[in-house]
């Protein structure tokens, strides 16, 4: 024996085809509710016009961009060689050589960061006893050639800019 579906009537399908034709006309307003609002008062629009908004942009606090070494203005850093930093870099991406002075102790070098291994963790900066290391809000990165993403941080920014002028 078959069994057989019963026939919706026709009051049961107009009445569920109404409902939807409700709920979705409802939802269409409340969407439309957050445009009008977002139009009436463009400074609760979250979205950033990238990059015409390039000069007044700043990254989030919370951002994790490359490694810089600041310097104070005599170009002196705080960086003691310890390798505390590059032995907690999980990706190996910053090497610090060491050299030693005319008194026999040992000092910097080179300090060598590779951002194309940095994960940007930060567990170099975490672990560096004398802040001679921070992460910068930089987010334009790119760059035609892989070799220029190893960087000397041990070196002023001044004098950087002056050797890749060169």
């Amino acid at each position: 024996m078959k069994a057989t579906i019963p026939k919706e009537n026709l009051l049961d399908y107009s009445s569920r085809y109404l409902r939807k034709v409700f709920t979705g006309f409802y939802s269409l307003i409340q969407g439309m509710e957050i445009t009008i609002k977002y139009f009436l008062n463009p400074k609760t629009v979250i979205t950033q016009q990238y990059p015409e908004n390039r000069d007044t942009l700043e990254m989030f606090e919370r951002f994790r961009g490359p490694v810089s070494m600041p310097h104070d203005e005599k170009g002196q850093n705080a960086c003691v060689a310890c390798g505390i930093c590059e032995k907690a870099c999980p990706n190996g991406s910053i090497s610090v050589l060491t050299t030693k002075d005319l008194s026999g102790r040992k000092v910097l070098g080179k300090y060598v960061y590779r951002m194309a291994q940095c994960a940007f963790c930060g567990l170099c900066v975490e672990s560096c006893p004398f802040d001679a290391i921070v992460l910068t809000r930089d987010f334009e990165l790119s760059v035609y050639n892989r070799n220029e993403l190893t960087w000397v941080l041990n070196t002023p920014q001044i004098e950087q800019e002056e050797n890749a002028n060169d």
